[in-house]
């Protein structure tokens, strides 16, 4: 098995040893991702719906960067600090799957920085 590291450009340094992307066998697993600028500061404090779009984009990018589409992804895990933001991330992420949905679970908890609503890990299946 082959593995490969997806790094999109302009990526900033992460905050523990792991790269936005690793792809195997044609399968790319995107790391968990939060709303962060390149300083790892968190982006659109308190807007659950914005931090979404954020975290959305931020996959699109490791996604393309390794040769695919937001079609390919095929698994969503979805980690939210609380449940009324729900519905807004619910409302942007159907933006980014509006054809055939990719499997997924969310679940509550805390995050690794607290102004941090929404984290999401990918996995897509790519060629």
């Amino acid at each position: 098995m082959s593995k490969t590291s997806i790094i999109p450009a302009g990526s900033g340094k992460p905050l523990a040893p792991f790269v936005p992307g690793s792809m195997a066998d044609n399968i790319l697993y995107v790391s968990g991702t939060l709303a962060f600028d390149k300083d790892n500061n968190v982006v659109h404090v308190g807007d659950a719906e914005a931090q979404t779009r954020h975290v959305l984009e931020t996959i699109k990018a490791v996604v393309e960067t390794a040769g695919g589409t937001m079609d390919d992804v095929t698994f969503n895990t979805i980690m939210i600090t609380n449940w009324d933001d729900y519905p807004a991330l619910n409302k942007v992420y159907a933006e980014y799957f509006p054809g055939e949905k990719p499997a997924r679970y969310c679940i509550q908890c805390g995050l690794v920085k607290p102004d941090a609503l929404v984290e999401i890990a990918s996995i897509a299946h790519i060629g």
